[in-house]
């Protein structure tokens, strides 16, 4: 297991975190929205605007379904729980870490929901969808660590350490 996957809310730190972590542990880098991105040609919001939740969860599971990588910190979307496909293609090269906010804390860090590209069911609320992902975060999860009100560093600090704690015990 080489990789590390980050799982967990939109506004969790998956990719501010990521790329800090990748730095501090000598990795590569992954953000799978922008491999997504880059896919279509199109932003996040512009594909769930134009074709809609389920088609985006489609191309989101097919462009982590293709990911071949070793040695790299994946950040991924935080609707990639939706996909036991694409969880068990993660989590079969690498150590999936949770990274856990409270539902205030990811309220109010998303400012800019209407471009950010988070995928919403219909009439579903930001609360509706904390509490229906919960259980699949934890499902997943190696390893739980908790971001709320904490500094990137920090956090960061506190991944790495289960991540050699976890690896001790592998070994």
């Amino acid at each position: 297991m080489n990789n590390i996957i980050l799982i967990g809310l939109p506004g969790s730190g998956k990719s501010t975190l990521g790329v800090i972590l990748a730095k501090t542990l000598g990795l590569r880098f992954v953000d799978t929205d922008i491999i997504i991105q880059e896919h279509t040609g199109r932003l996040l919001q512009e594909i769930i605007n134009t074709v809609g939740a389920e088609e985006f969860l489609r191309v989101e599971e097919a462009c982590i379904l293709s990911l071949d990588c070793s040695d790299t910190v994946i950040a991924t979307g935080g609707s990639v729980v939706y996909s036991s496909r694409a969880m068990q293609h993660l989590k079969s090269g690498g150590i999936t870490i949770y990274l856990e906010i409270s539902c205030e804390e990811m309220i109010s860090r998303l400012k800019n929901i209407v471009t950010r590209g988070v995928v919403l069911k219909s009439g579903q609320s930001l609360r509706d969808m904390y509490y229906q992902r919960i259980p699949l975060y934890e499902r997943y999860a190696d390893i739980r660590v908790d971001c709320s009100d904490e500094a990137f560093e920090s956090v960061v600090e506190k991944v790495a350490m289960k991540i050699k704690g976890m690896n001790a015990r592998i070994t």
